[in-house]
């Protein structure tokens, strides 16, 4: 990833060495010379960067200068990090001792890192120590003259270039270094008659249940294929998503199929995602003839709409079994293909290829204009609107160049700034698609180097993959991309990257959460494309096959990000290990074997080895000195991590979801100083912690705590949380029970920890003495800081709720599960934010009534004939979804139209469930007002015959009575 690399690697080498360096140093490593002739050098070379990138894209000359500048600065980069881990060891080390065997110091002493060539970790070291450290690392002068010779050369031939030199700051303060807010254009423009057409032929083709014009050998009549063929980013998928969600497409086939073809074609995988489709789980298998009988039975006699975009095989031995095997389906059915080549529509044996045209002219220029003149004034949008035009005109009707470049031109607010764009030279780069470099080129130069670093490493993931944004950005962090400082972390900036990124339109198919935050997204092809073509050589996408005999070609040692797809009986080729320079190896496949991972690629900063079928980790682990994520999920015969993972002092990110083997975790972890994410979802059997997770105060994620008493010998006290003031996210705290007075919680000081948005309180399990009559202290104690969003109450064996949950008033979520022992609910009516309420098992529950919501029943106010004053009372403001499960002695849900207007219930409640509660009588008046449109009743007899006779009237249309025919 030279391209985009180079400034942020010199970047980050000139801060690092031109720090300066303590005289106890410079007696002990002879270095100093060395490292003030490396910063010059590099200080020179970066000055000419900006626009080497820009001309490396179309001349190779420059490129292959280039390339010979990264290589040496990665190599640089991993001898600083050799050398400052070294140092952090000794610091390690040197405070293990001080802290070992003291109870009472629950903190190690972090060595903090500062910019400089040495660590201040280093310089903190007496001089015997520092001279100790420096007999082990003799070669570190030798190394860096090494470098400063290769540098030597490369800035020799830099001059035959004659580059134009740009001092740092490189970019001018514009609107487009700030945060941007990610924008969502829903509206699709000029494809309404293609839409129309399209719908039309594949209901008419589906119908005549024969197709005019097919070639012998085609389908007997039975399967029709239509083609949507075009070139890249002109909109074949969208027009593919516009007809498989028309209504009446909707309604004319039995089941509608999606999948993600591209290259390569992978039979077993389109087979399994038909299946999966199809709603049928089927056998893991692997073998293409059993998996092809597995979807034949799956479609049989349904009449089926199967997409099958972005095809690009041409070999039809690679169709044909899969051709055979969807004629399964009913007479009918349709196959949809969008694909760049008329080669591949003709292979399939289309019976109809509709070509899609650019866009026209004004069409390119609306959806151009949408974006680049979003927020500005008319008299502005004037000004432009002429160049403008000019710039869209050589978008060549292509819908993705005219919204690259309209996101592009969003951040540009002066004319000479899109005149710049007019006349740049970029427009007359011919490689690549056709009309689709330049604006991508022009919306990638648009970004901070920082950024575009971020961008072309997402060329590591396969097409159409599904890319997780807090993966992603733990995936930056681990690569170095991400500056961090005391008023700013990592990973608020990688936030905000990413989101430059979406409003650059270089991301799309978002998925958000109930706040809107975007959690997910992919890349368009053509996106994809591009980084790859930027990144090729240094990101690539293995597909194994062990079948194959392994290659040890040398151009893996250039490699630098892997991912590996294979199939699962498959192991790590051979090759796989010449690729010693490898910084990230992410593991898409399943049950892969490693055998000699650890031995070979030493410099990994990511490894990925989800579901890889691991039983154990090997304790050469520790040779990967300078990984910082690894993530080991979904192993699920993985039952502990031995004591060496603790050696990588790097390490900031644990990923062990999912690992339900998982009993134990190394007690040296501790040592993992600057570990920022632990995650442990869904590991049951992990039953107790090492007290040293108390030293891990970087700690930013945290999913599971487990508590002991302070009377359990060398256990995992709560107080140990008093530390991660920096804890975010949601935190699981297990075995509760286990204390046994208020005064113990109260150490966790949950209420400084600002940006904890979860909390998980689980009382399960077996009491120790004197416990259950001290649960109302100790959840008392508890008490969380009010920017909660979310809260759930396990197991609670006290007789009373806490009182802080009504001080909550920011809390969305709430979840009461088996509080047995508690008989009235607080006022939670009055919290309000409130959107999902679930109250379970609560045996000794009788009664719910304005308690509950809130009202003061002997104060109610008069009707008047506003249907809402001022003096209205609201209860459940915004609670959406509300569910009650086994509350057994629940009998009324006390009615409330006494309060007429002067209290409004639940205004925006939407789903209603009640199930295992056999004594309730009757639903409130709420029913009929409240806007419900799924109400869910399940084993609760009496209201089930009575809801039927009173309530069913006025109430939205998805009511389910699961106990009645």
């Amino acid at each position: 990833m030279a391209e985009a690399l180079i400034s942020q690697i010199l970047a980050q080498l000139i801060s690092v060495t031109s720090q300066q360096i303590s005289e106890n140093v410079k007696s002990v490593v002879s270095v100093e010379k060395q490292v003030e002739k490396l910063t010059s050098n590099l200080q020179a070379m970066q000055t000419v960067l900006e626009d080497a990138e820009k001309r490396q894209v179309r001349e190779a000359s420059v490129k292959r200068w280039l390339d010979k500048l990264k290589d040496m600065s990665y190599e640089m980069e991993d001898l600083l990090d050799e050398w400052s881990t070294a140092i952090l060891k000794l610091q390690i080390d040197k405070n293990k001792d001080k802290v070992e065997n003291d109870d009472n110091n629950d903190l190690l002493l972090v060595p903090k890192k500062v910019s400089s060539f040495f660590p201040i970790s280093f310089l903190s070291l007496n001089p015997v120590s520092q001279l100790s450290w420096a007999t082990h690392r003799p070669g570190i002068a030798k190394k860096i003259k090494e470098i400063n010779g290769k540098l030597d050369v490369i800035a020799k031939e830099k001059d035959r270039y004659d580059f134009n030199s740009i001092r740092a700051p490189q970019q001018p303060d514009r609107d487009r270094q700030q945060t941007c807010s990610f924008l969502d254009v829903s509206e699709i423009r000029g494809r309404d008659q293609d839409k129309e057409t399209l719908v039309r032929k594949l209901l008419i083709l589906s119908e005549s249940g024969q197709t005019q014009g097919q070639q012998e050998g085609n389908f007997n009549n039975k399967l029709h294929i239509v083609s949507i063929v075009g070139m890249g980013g002109i909109g074949k998928t969208t027009l593919a998503q516009l007809a498989y969600n028309d209504e009446e497409v909707k309604a004319h086939f039995d089941m509608r199929i999606w999948v993600c073809v591209s290259d390569p074609f992978d039979e077993i995988r389109i087979a399994k995602a038909i299946v999966e489709q199809v709603g049928q789980s089927g056998p893991s298998l692997v073998e293409l003839e059993s998996v092809l009988q597995n979807m034949c039975k799956s479609i049989k006699e349904r009449k089926l709409l199967i997409v099958l975009d972005d095809v690009w095989v041409e070999d039809y031995n690679k169709w044909e079994p899969l051709k055979h095997c969807l004629q399964h389906g009913a007479q009918g059915s349709t196959i949809l293909v969008t694909t760049r080549k008329k080669r591949v529509a003709q292979m399939m044996g289309s019976s109809c290829m509709f070509q899609l045209h650019n866009l026209s002219e004004g069409d390119s220029w609306w959806l151009f204009s949408q974006l680049a003149f979003l927020g500005r004034a008319s008299e502005e949008c004037e000004t432009l609107e002429e160049i403008g035009k000019k710039i869209v005109s050589k978008c060549k009707g292509l819908p993705l160049a005219a919204k690259t470049l309209g996101s592009l031109m969003r951040f540009r607010r002066t004319k000479a700034e899109w005149q710049n764009v007019l006349d740049s030279e970029i427009w007359e780069l011919e490689e690549a698609e056709k009309g689709l470099l330049p604006p991508l080129l022009f919306s990638l130069y648009d970004l901070p180097s920082a950024i575009r670093r971020c961008f072309l490493f997402c060329a590591v993931f396969p097409k159409d993959y599904e890319i997780k944004k807090d993966v992603l950005i733990k995936l930056w962090m681990a690569q170095g991309y991400l500056s961090s400082s005391q008023s700013r972390e990592m990973e608020v900036t990688g936030q905000e990257y990413f989101e430059s990124l979406a409003a650059h339109s270089l991301f799309q198919d978002f998925i958000k959460d109930d706040d809107g935050s975007i959690i997910q997204c992919k890349m368009h092809d053509i996106v994809h494309d591009f980084a790859q073509f930027l990144t090729r050589n240094e990101c690539v996408i293995m597909e194994v096959d062990s079948k194959k005999k392994p290659s040890m070609d040398a151009f893996y040692k250039k490699v630098r990000h892997i991912t590996l797809t294979c199939a699962s009986d498959a192991q790590m080729p051979v090759f796989n290990y010449n690729a010693v320079n490898s910084r990230t190896l992410l593991n898409l496949a399943e049950d892969i074997a490693l055998p000699h991972l650890f031995d070979n690629l030493t410099r990994l900063r990511a490894l990925d080895l989800n579901a890889a079928a691991i039983k154990e980790v090997p304790v050469k682990v520790r040779n990967l000195m300078h990984l910082r994520y690894l993530n080991l999920s979904k192993n699920t015969r993985l039952s502990e991590l031995p004591e060496a993972v603790c050696d990588l002092c790097n390490l900031e990110s644990l990923i062990l979801n999912w690992c339900q083997s998982l009993k134990r975790l190394p007690q040296g972890i501790g040592k993992l100083i600057n570990l920022r994410h632990l995650e442990l979802e869904e590991t049951s059997n992990l039953r107790k912690f090492p007290k040293g997770i108390g030293k891990l105060s970087s700690l930013r994620t945290l999913s599971k705590f487990i508590v002991r008493g302070d009377g359990v010998k060398k256990a995992c006290n709560i107080v140990l949380l008093k530390n991660m003031k920096y804890l975010q996210g949601i935190l699981y705290l297990d075995g509760l029970e286990n204390l046994i007075s208020g005064g113990e919680s109260k150490k966790a000081e949950l209420k400084n920890k600002k940006n904890l948005l979860g909390l998980r309180l689980d009382f399960y399990g077996q009491k120790r003495e004197g416990g259950i009559q001290n649960d109302d202290d100790v959840i008392e104690e508890l008490q969380p800081n009010p920017n909660l969003a979310s809260l759930h109450i396990l197991y609670y064996q006290g007789t009373r709720l806490p009182s802080w949950i009504m001080m909550l008033t920011n809390m969305r979520e709430l979840i009461l599960k088996n509080c047995e022992n508690c008989e009235n609910l607080p006022p939670l009516g009055n919290l309000p934010s409130l959107e999902l309420l679930e109250i379970w098992y609560m045996y000794h529950v009788k009664t719910m009534g304005h308690t509950f919501l809130g009202v003061d029943a002997h104060d109610s106010i008069p009707n008047t004939d506003d249907v809402l004053t001022t003096s209205t009372k609201i209860a459940f403001p915004k609670l959406k979804r509300l569910g009650f499960f086994g509350l057994t002695e629940w009998e009324d849900w006390y009615d409330w139209t006494s309060w007429g207007e002067s209290c409004l219930i639940m205004p925006r409640l939407s789903c209603l469930t009640i199930e295992c509660c056999p004594k309730l009588k009757a639903l409130p008046h709420l029913i009929q007002t409240a806007p419900i449109q799924e109400l869910t009743i399940r084993e609760c007899p009496i209201l089930e015959t009575m809801l039927p006779q009173r309530e069913r009237r006025g109430l939205g249309q998805d009511i389910s009575y699961p106990n009645q025919n």
